[in-house]
C-alpha cells in the first residue's frame, strides 16, 4: 500500500516516515507532476488539514495524509494559530531561519509585558487522512507549555526556542530529536493516527507498528 504525504518538504516527509514506523510506501507531492497547490485558508488547523488531504487525494487519486500545525498563545487570543508560519508577514525571499527569527521576535515583543502565569500556550497538530471520495478520519495532538521571555536552545525550528515545557524543564529547542518526538504535538497526533489505522482495518495489522 502507498500513502501520499501532502507536502513537498522532504524534511517533513522523513520526520513523518520515522514517526509512522511503517511498511507502507510513503510518497510526497514531489512524486507527482502538475499538482496544483491547495489554498490553506481555513479558520482552524483541522480545516486546513482537511482541505489539503481531500484536495491532494483527488489530484493524486491516492490515500493522502495532510497535516496543519502551529502555535496557539492564550494571551494573544490563540494567535499566531493558523498564521504561525507567516506571523511576521509574507517574505518570499527570506530563508526559513530568518522567517523563524522574525516570527519569534514578533511574539516576544507582543508578550513583553505578560507575566509568567499568563504565558500559557500550546503547539497543535491536526492530521487528516482522505481518499479521493473524502475524509476517512481526523486526529489532533497538542503539547502544552509556556512562552519564554527570550530564546533558549539551538535545536528544532519555528517557535521551539521560546516554547518551554515544564515537565521537561527545557524548551523544545533544548531537547534532542528523540526527546521532542516522544512528547511533541506531532508525535501525539501520529500515535492517534496509527491507532485509528489499526482500528480501521484499512491495512494489515503488521503494516503499522504500535
Amino acid at each position: 500500500m502507498k500513502i501520499v504525504i501532502a507536502t513537498t518538504n522532504l524534511g517533513k516527509k522523513r520526520e513523518l516516515e520515522q514517526m509512522l514506523d511503517s511498511e507502507v510506501e510513503i510518497l510526497s507531492l514531489r512524486d507527482f507532476k502538475n499538482i496544483k497547490e491547495v489554498e490553506e485558508n481555513g479558520q482552524s488547523f483541522a480545516e486546513n488539514a482537511r482541505k489539503k488531504a481531500i484536495g491532494y487525494a483527488k489530484q493524486t487519486n491516492m490515500y493522502t495524509l495532510a497535516d496543519d500545525s502551529g502555535l496557539e498563545i492564550d494571551a494573544l487570543g490563540g494567535a499566531p494559530g493558523v498564521h504561525s508560519a507567516r506571523f511576521s508577514g509574507t517574505h518570499k525571499n527570506h530563508s526559513s531561519s530568518l522567517i523563524d527569527h522574525e516570527n519569534i521576535e514578533k511574539v516576544l515583543q507582543l508578550m513583553k509585558e505578560v507575566p509568567k502565569s499568563k504565558r500559557t500556550a500550546r503547539f497543535v497538530c491536526s492530521l487528516c487522512l482522505a481518499s479521493p471520495e473524502g475524509v476517512i478520519f481526523e486526529v489532533e495532538g497538542q503539547l502544552e507549555g509556556l512562552i519564554t521571555s527570550k530564546k533558549y536552545g539551538d535545536n528544532g525550528f519555528g517557535y521551539d526556542p521560546i516554547f518551554y515545557v515544564p515537565s521537561m524543564d527545557k524548551t523544545t529547542a533544548q531537547m534532542s530529536e528523540e526527546e521532542k518526538n516522544s512528547i511533541s504535538h506531532r508525535g501525539e497526533a501520529i500515535k492517534k493516527f496509527k491507532e485509528q489505522l489499526l482500528k480501521s482495518n484499512m491495512f494489515s495489522n503488521q503494516t503499522f507498528h504500535k
